[in-house]
């Protein structure tokens, strides 16, 4: 009996969360997961077409402008993309919604405008995005086999040695930022972060993802690209500098969209913000086993 009761004592101590700082960031990690795994998530994601002026038909018909997953009518409705503006209409019997209510035509606001807009058609989303003046519309799809398939996300055990204070240094400008599609784009730049990790003295330029952000977004890579992290980079974001510091943990860097889907449009991590070591801390590249 009092062995048996060891073993539960000690099971107990092996699964259970090693301080709080190791209990704040697991729990981190399970809204990460939670909202990759959401309806709208990047799970869902099932198609992006770039539009062209004029008229685009969309349904699950293959013939389609834009092919929509069989759930959908095989004639559901036309896009049509003039200066910048998307409508759309859809046809005799397909039902639709769009702000929670029903519709058959309508503007759809792209995701650069605040009134960003989505269409429903069923377990089936549309959404109008905007890449450097380009237009195309995303698809989602709820039930997507991608979803059902995914059995989770990989991350190295949490090492406080990780998080790590640097100090902000003011340097406003602009950074280049190029994304998978090869589109340039300058984002603000309020400082550089410099800080030392593993005996290594290192720095970093953080962006604003609009001027009127409340938080740092860190696009970076590492030496453990692509072996185990995804090959592209990851994601941090910080809180904004206080007193002239920022908290930088890497145990909450993440994986970026396109490692999820083919139907992203990643940021790429500037030259500067390529690291020249090993960080073993944060999420693992989810199409990577080992």
């Amino acid at each position: 009996m009092i062995r048996y009761a060891l073993v539960a004592v000690l099971a107990l101590a092996v699964s259970a969360p090693a301080s709080k700082y190791e209990a704040e960031i697991e729990a981190w990690r399970a809204q990460r997961e939670a909202r990759l795994k959401a309806d709208g998530g990047w799970l869902t994601v099932a198609g992006l077409s770039w539009l062209k002026e004029g008229d685009s038909r969309f349904g699950s018909d293959k013939a389609s402008d834009i092919v929509l997953p069989a759930s959908v009518a095989a004639h559901a409705g036309v896009l049509s993309f003039h200066e910048g503006k998307t409508r759309f209409r859809l046809e005799p019997g397909v039902k639709g919604e769009a702000g929670g209510k029903p519709v058959t035509s309508g503007l759809l606001q792209a995701d650069s405008s605040r009134e960003e807009d989505v269409l429903s058609l069923g377990r089936v989303t549309l959404e109008v995005i905007e890449r450097g003046g380009r237009f195309g519309v995303r698809v989602k799809d709820m039930d997507s086999e991608h979803r059902k398939a995914f059995v989770g996300l990989r991350w190295y055990p949490v090492d406080e040695s990780f998080r790590v204070t640097a100090r902000f240094v003011p340097a406003p400008g602009t950074v280049k930022i190029v994304n998978v599609l090869g589109q340039v784009s300058d984002m603000q730049r309020p400082g550089r972060l410099e800080f030392s990790l593993k005996g290594q003295q290192l720095s970093i330029d953080p962006v604003l993802e609009e001027p009127e952000a409340k938080e740092l977004f860190i696009i970076f890579r590492d030496q453990t690209a692509p072996k185990e992290t995804y090959g592209a980079g990851r994601f941090l974001y910080t809180d904004l500098p206080k007193d002239g510091v920022v908290v930088l943990d890497f145990n909450k860097a993440y994986s970026p969209p396109c490692a999820f889907t083919a139907y992203a449009t990643c940021p790429l991590p500037p030259k500067q913000n390529r690291l020249p070591l090993r960080i073993e801390a944060g999420e693992k590249d989810p199409r990577v086993l080992h």
